[in-house]
Formats: structure tokens, C-alpha cells, sequence
């Protein structure tokens, strides 16, 4: 377990600038963001997000934010840049969960297009608490040794109270493993793959169900393969667990393609199928939202939370009349008489 803390500087610490995030000037109380996930105590909504140690805005109705002009990481612990070669303070889609009276924050750090990366973990007692404390590294993957990308996770918790993360961007896809009670991987565990693109494991693709068995060249890196699926999250509803996950091209602004598919389990290490049946493992998935070419060219990156009763979707969307800017989408689910989850029309 490490002992720095998120706040502290330390001599094994890389100090961070201030940063000020902007809010969309052009569509009122609107946030820039990327990759947001969102938690809720005392009345105030607090979104986190993908920038430079890890972006935080804070709201009293969910529509008007305030951006927080301090980081939630100040610093950045040295065995970041131990375990990532390359990486800075440019920290990626966090998680943050509350279990067991404790706020639990997992962030990413990495560099673009490669699977050289570690998940970090972060934990306090109170959001308004001023100091994070820094629990050390989650899980890390490797070039030339691991088929998967350490980033984008997302804690679930069993109907057991067992702790689980599920994480993983391109190579062979979504990745699942239980959690011991500090966060960490449990003894002995291993990950398992729990959802790709395209199966790419099967030499002449005859188990591959999904809608392209020639997958294209990825367009975005030389490393990271055509299994374009990655930012799972993981919600519970009903006594079914809905794998979400990002399929295709984020980060490229309007020439993104970006959109959120969905499976579900009876069980949280799966299999996920599809309405049709079709295993995400082997490409299945049902669309769940894609850009309309109106108002955004590509969304997802997605959350899925119960607000005061209510289920909410959130993700990022990339903007048209903003010429590609990343915004906050939030919307409210519905189910239908299957249970399947569909999007409402925003209040």
C-alpha cells in the first residue's frame, strides 16, 4: 500500500499546474468533458472526468456546474511514471464508487494507442473531505506480455457485496476480476475477457457474430488492433447485470464514430448476450446509442447510476454545432417489458 496522498506533495510526487476547465460557452451550463462519471452525496452532484488530474466539477441540480479550479490529484505519484513509461499528468476516465462508508476513485494512466498501462486507486471518507489518499496501483498491463489495456474501469458490486473491476480499450477486449476488500486484485486472480468487437482469438472467425468479420485498419493506432470496443460499465437492474461498452473511434472530434452497445448476465462474470442471444464475447451487442448527426456526430464513453429513484445515462457526446467539441449528454432509462433499457427523452 502506498502512503502518499493525492494532495500532499511529496518528493516522490510530480507536482501539478492549476488548470481551469471551460464550460461549452455556446449551449448554456453545458460542461466540456470526457469520459464523465458522476456520484452523489449531501445534495451535490460531483462529475469527474478525463484531464489533467482528473477534472471535477460540482453541481445542486445536475444542470448548472461548477468547475473545480483544483484537481482532484495535485500530484502525481512517482510509480505512475515508474509503471507507464511516457505518461505525465494527463490522468483518463476515472471510476468512483462509495463501498462499505468509503469513496473508492480508479483512474488510468497511459498513453495513447498503447497497452502499456496501469489503473490507479484513489480513496477517502467524504467527498468534501480534502485529501484523497493514494491506495497504489489496481492492476497494470504490459507490452509484448498482456492481450489487454489497463484503462477505463469501472467497479461493480455482486449481490454478494463482492467487489469486482471491469476494465479494457482494443487488444482482446473487456476485461473482469474480483477485488479483495482493499480494492486490489484478489490473490491468484486472473483476468477473463468478458466482451470484444470482433472475436480476433478464433483463427478463421467462424464464431465471430459481429457485424463485420473483416474488421477495418484501425485508424488511430498502429499498436492497439481493430477490436474497437473499450469504456465498460457495469449496472444493475432487476437481477440482471447490462454490460455497456463503447464501440468504434472516440478523440478525433467530428470525425469520430463513436456509440454505446449493451449485453446482460444473470451473473456478473457473464457470459453478456445480446436481445438475439449472440455472446459479446464473440462480437454481440445490442446498439444503444449512436450520434443522430443533428446535435452530435458520436457519443459514448458511457455511465449508467439510480438518482433518487431514477435511472440515469450519461456519456460524452461529440458536438456538431460545436464543431466537435466533447460535451456532457445526460439522459433518462426506461425499461421495457423485457427488461432491456432504453433512452428517454431528456426532462
Amino acid at each position: 500500500m502506498w502512503s502518499l496522498v493525492a494532495l500532499i506533495c511529496s518528493s516522490h510526487a510530480i507536482a501539478q499546474p492549476r488548470h481551469h476547465f471551460p464550460i461549452d460557452p455556446y449551449q448554456t451550463n453545458t460542461p466540456m468533458v470526457h469520459d464523465p462519471v458522476m456520484a452523489l452525496e449531501d445534495s451535490t452532484w460531483h462529475i469527474f472526468a478525463t484531464g489533467f488530474g482528473i477534472q471535477h466539477m460540482t453541481s445542486q441540480d445536475r444542470q448548472t456546474w461548477t468547475v473545480q479550479p483544483t484537481p482532484v490529484m495535485t500530484v502525481i505519484p512517482e510509480w505512475t511514471r515508474d509503471s507507464v513509461p511516457g505518461f505525465t499528468h494527463h490522468v483518463w476516465a476515472p471510476d468512483i464508487i462509495k463501498w462499505h462508508n468509503r469513496w473508492w476513485l480508479a483512474y488510468s494512466c497511459s498513453t495513447f494507442g498503447k497497452n502499456g498501462s496501469a489503473i490507479g486507486l484513489l480513496s477517502k471518507p467524504s467527498l468534501s473531505f480534502p485529501v484523497w489518499n493514494d491506495e497504489g496501483c489496481i492492476v497494470t498491463s504490459r507490452e509484448n506480455r498482456d492481450n489487454w489495456n489497463a484503462i477505463d474501469p469501472n467497479f461493480v458490486i455482486d449481490d454478494n457485496d463482492q467487489p469486482w473491476l471491469v476494465w479494457g480499450s482494443f487488444w482482446d477486449g473487456i476485461q473482469l476480476a474480483r477485488l479483495d476488500t482493499t480494492m486490489h486484485l484478489a490473490a491468484d486472480e486472473k483476468p477473463r475477457t468478458i466482451a470484444r468487437r470482433y472475436n480476433l482469438t478464433d483463427p478463421d472467425g467462424k464464431n465471430a457474430l459481429s457485424i463485420n468479420p473483416n474488421p477495418p485498419k484501425n485508424p488511430t493506432s498502429d499498436f492497439a488492433g481493430p477490436n474497437a470496443i473499450e469504456a465498460p460499465f457495469i449496472f444493475k437492474h432487476d437481477g440482471w447485470y447490462y454490460l455497456f461498452v463503447s464501440w468504434d473511434y472516440c478523440c478525433q472530434g467530428s470525425k469520430s464514430n463513436y456509440r454505446v452497445a449493451v449485453g446482460r448476465s444473470r451473473n456478473v462474470e457473464g457470459p453478456y448476450v445480446d436481445r438475439e442471444g449472440r455472446d459479446m464475447r464473440d462480437g454481440g451487442g445490442n446498439l444503444f446509442l449512436e450520434g443522430n448527426k443533428k446535435a452530435f456526430e458520436a457519443a459514448g464513453h458511457c455511465a449508467v447510476y439510480t438518482f433518487n429513484g431514477e435511472d440515469i445515462f450519461i456519456c460524452h457526446g461529440y458536438s456538431i454545432v460545436h464543431e466537435g467539441a466533447s460535451i456532457l449528454i445526460q439522459r433518462p432509462i426506461t425499461w421495457t417489458k423485457e427488461n432491456w433499457p432504453i433512452l428517454a427523452e431528456s426532462k
